[in-house]
């Protein structure tokens, strides 16, 4: 039975975050406030005025927990009680090992849900101001988020610490890199070594090129306009103003000496560590709009990157998101402002399920913090809901960039074992932290 003492707590944006939100904080008898701005105003990417639309593909990716990331933020979800979890099981499609859904069925299963639901009101108005007075309110507009809203946010967090575009180069993993051709320095022995440095002579920078200036490009989608900054071009960008133009730019080899060959290369791919483990590393300045498999055809014939296994691939597109680790604290609430919590894209995860769980872990934070007066530990780094949650608050502030969940976010497995072995551990690991956690 809903508290008649509590007052209900508002959410703005009843996409993947907020619906999983609300649905968290009303089965646990907090009334809740849903608005959707849907159908009296569309974004660019939504089509209906159902909950959780999804807006592109109809996939929430693998499903092998023991094996792939997001297969475990899967297991973890469904262990609590998650709405878009039980949904996209509800109305599961054929797709192998991913975890596909019924697009229509899926977003009107949960539609009928929150709407059923005695203790969530849902309200089609769009939210244009914000305060930091206002009541308990979660944010989660997704990453399209209306300029209306966006401007109304930006004084409570800090005009600079607002992103619109998205320019992500891609990750891989430290195991995956072949040390026999590349190496550690930074330009000039300046600092420690810290950066990986994967050579090419003339060559094979040549080869690189002509392969890149043909590679297949993801095309602009509707609501997208072709915006780029010359700090921030795309490598295929780069590589038609001239074929040089990379090996001046991302790519200059000076300052650096390839211990292998024992000379200075022609040109050189840079890695820079991505978090604090060590686990991951990006490949600086090679941002890009190719497709994924022309990225992976690609960038696996960069010496030492022949086996790399990419925990994120490069992409720009249109992406409203915030600085998380210098506005939110470690329960996705603003440091300035503790009546505002965010959730989502919004805060710098990628992807519908980081969306959803991001949203779930709000919503139980909240709903903490209105029947305690206190709130609760946040999930272990250990496991998928944990790491997803430290990226977004702890991430390097100075690069900070949205990520996907993937195994190299989680603490690495200390005691020896086979690398085949590896990720498994680290599942079960999480999934046995997460039954010691969720019932604080």
């Amino acid at each position: 039975m809903e508290d008649p003492s509590l007052n209900p707590v508002r959410i703005i944006g009843a996409g993947l975050a907020g619906s999983e939100a609300a649905w968290q904080l009303a089965n646990r008898n907090i009334p809740v406030h849903l608005y959707e701005m849907r159908p009296k105003r569309f974004s660019p990417a939504h089509h209906s005025d159902q909950c959780a639309e999804l807006v592109c593909s109809n996939s929430l990716r693998a499903d092998d927990w023991q094996h792939n990331a997001v297969g475990l933020l899967h297991q973890e979800m469904r262990l609590l009680d998650s709405l878009i979890l039980a949904s996209a099981d509800a109305n599961r499609t054929p797709a192998g090992g991913a975890l596909a859904t019924d697009r229509a069925g899926f977003s009107q299963w949960i539609t009928e849900r929150l709407t059923n639901h005695p203790h969530i009101t849902l309200i089609r108005e769009e939210i244009t101001t914000l305060d930091a007075n206002d009541p308990l309110t979660l944010i989660a507009t997704g990453p399209l988020t209306s300029d209306n809203l966006a401007t109304a946010l930006q004084p409570l967090i800090g005009s600079d610490q607002l992103y619109f575009y998205d320019s992500l180069a891609p990750i891989v993993t430290l195991e995956s890199i072949d040390f026999t051709q590349a190496f550690r320095q930074s330009r000039y022995n300046k600092g420690g070594a810290d950066y990986i440095n994967c050579p090419m002579n003339e060559a094979q920078y040549t080869a690189f090129i002509t392969a890149l200036t043909q590679a297949e490009q993801v095309p602009c989608r509707p609501f997208e306009k072709p915006i780029f900054f010359e700090g921030c071009l795309p490598i295929e960008v780069m590589a038609a103003r001239g074929p040089e133009t990379l090996r001046f730019g991302p790519m200059k080899p000076v300052g650096l000496h390839d211990p292998h060959q024992n000379t200075t290369p022609h040109a050189v791919v840079q890695l820079r560590q991505d978090n604090s483990q060590g686990t991951l590393w990006n490949l600086v300045g090679f941002q890009t709009k190719l497709t994924w498999p022309a990225q992976k055809e690609l960038f696996r014939t960069i010496p030492g990157l022949e086996n790399a296994e990419f925990a994120r691939l490069g992409a720009i597109h249109r992406n409203t998101y915030i600085n998380g680790p210098t506005v939110l604290d470690d329960h996705l609430r603003l440091k300035n402002h503790p009546n505002l919590f965010m959730a989502g894209q919004i805060t710098g995860v990628e992807g519908y399920v980081e969306s959803a769980a991001c949203g779930l872990m709000a919503g139980r934070f909240i709903a903490h913090l209105t029947q305690h007066g206190h709130l609760p530990p946040p999930p272990p780094p250990e496991t998928a809901h944990g790491a997803l949650l430290r990226h977004v608050t702890h991430g390097d502030p100075t690069h900070f960039q949205p990520m996907n969940i993937t195994f190299g976010l989680l603490p690495p497995i200390t005691e020896r074992c086979k690398k085949i072995e590896r990720k498994p551990r680290m599942a079960k690991r999480a999934l046995e932290a997460l039954e010691e956690w969720k019932n604080t």
